[in-house]
């Protein structure tokens, strides 16, 4: 009986061995299997390599490379590569390309709400703007105005405030805008429709030619960084500034919806902290890269004003019949527009107190 005992149970324990040693090579052939990968295109508004604008878009598909290990792969096509600047949108929508790399105000055609979600004139600073997309609720608002045409928006840079523009003659009132054909997409050129400008919406690989052949009288770009890199000193004489019309410029990550659901979970996360930590690189590349250009553009002759007040005022008012019939326009574009001017209105005395009188002591 003992024996019998004896033998059952080293049988046993044979069978539990040889189980146990299953499972270890079923996981063991888990571990091996290699991961899936996942090959994603971004589509872009900019020239190739596009100092700030262009190399952020590449950056970003960098650190998500490096980040997911090799597992989500983004390669990037700058504009006119695979689709049009003003088609990534559409692009995005479709599915055409899982990601596009642009700036809100550029898709005002098909999504007239995106214009609050870049440059506002008059409107919150970068610093500000950051914190409502991430903390104020502008993100969940974002989301919202995009989730119809299947695209979830993340920010993904910031140019900081923008210049005037480019002019080939001087304004020294609201008379001298009147008439002049001027390249500046987004509420800015409807502010400047409204003093009896001509605003024309061009992409930035034509700002150079049109301003030279005088296609167009004055242009908008970004800043010196971006002006000097497309020349624009030699189209026009007097760069105004600084760009009422553009506080901040937030650049933005379109992730196509079902793309991103996707994911697992740990490369979405991926993706969003890829895109938090482009936001602030291209700001920081911005304000290093501002500081050099605009001191070679001096070495070049260009000559620096500013919009005399008359006109400021004008813009001013303008800016808020405009931004108020925006809001109007829709249920969703008065919570955003009531949403950003509440928190604008929140902030305004700590940065009077605190970032306004640096500059100023200094």
């Amino acid at each position: 009986m003992i024996r019998k005992t004896l033998l059952l149970s080293a049988a046993l324990l044979a069978a539990l061995g040889l189980t146990a040693c299953k499972k270890e090579e079923a996981a063991g052939t888990a571990a091996a299997a290699p991961a899936q990968v996942y090959h994603w295109k971004m589509v872009t508004a900019w020239p190739k390599n596009y100092p700030g604008l262009g190399t952020g878009a590449e950056r970003l598909a960098e650190r998500v490379n490096a980040m997911s290990g090799g597992r989500l792969i983004i390669k990037v096509y700058a504009g006119g590569e695979l689709v049009p600047p003003m088609e990534v949108f559409d692009s995005v929508s479709r599915g055409t390309a899982e990601l596009g790399h642009g700036t809100p105000y550029y898709w005002k055609g098909k999504v007239p709400t995106a214009q609050f979600f870049t440059s506002v004139p008059f409107g919150l600073s970068t610093l500000e703007m950051n914190a409502w997309i991430s903390h104020g609720g502008g993100q969940a608002l974002w989301e919202e105005a995009y989730a119809p045409f299947g695209i979830k928006p993340l920010a993904a840079g910031n140019s900081g405030m923008q210049m005037g523009g480019w002019f080939n003659k001087e304004i020294n009132s609201v008379e001298d805008l009147r008439g002049l054909k001027i390249r500046m997409p987004g509420l800015g050129g409807e502010v400047l429709a409204r003093v009896g400008a001509t605003p024309v919406n061009l992409p930035g690989s034509e700002v150079f030619t049109s301003l030279q052949t005088g296609v167009i009288d004055a242009s908008d770009w970004v800043n010196p960084y971006n002006d000097l890199a497309f020349g624009l000193h030699r189209a026009a004489r007097y760069y105004y500034g600084p760009g009422w019309q553009e506080p901040q410029a937030l650049i933005e990550l379109l992730v196509n919806q079902k793309a991103y659901d996707s994911l697992p979970a740990d490369l979405q996360a991926i993706l969003v902290e890829a895109a938090r930590a482009a936001n602030q690189d291209m700001l920081d590349d911005y304000v290093y890269n501002n500081a050099l250009a605009l001191a070679e553009l001096q070495k070049q002759g260009v000559q620096l004003r500013q919009f005399p007040e008359p006109v400021i005022a004008a813009l001013r008012d303008a800016s808020e019949q405009v931004l108020g019939e925006l809001a109007q326009q829709s249920e969703l574009n008065g919570r955003i527009w009531a949403s950003m001017t509440a928190f604008q209105a929140q902030v305004a005395p700590w940065h009077a107190l605190t970032e306004k009188q640096l500059y100023n002591w200094r």
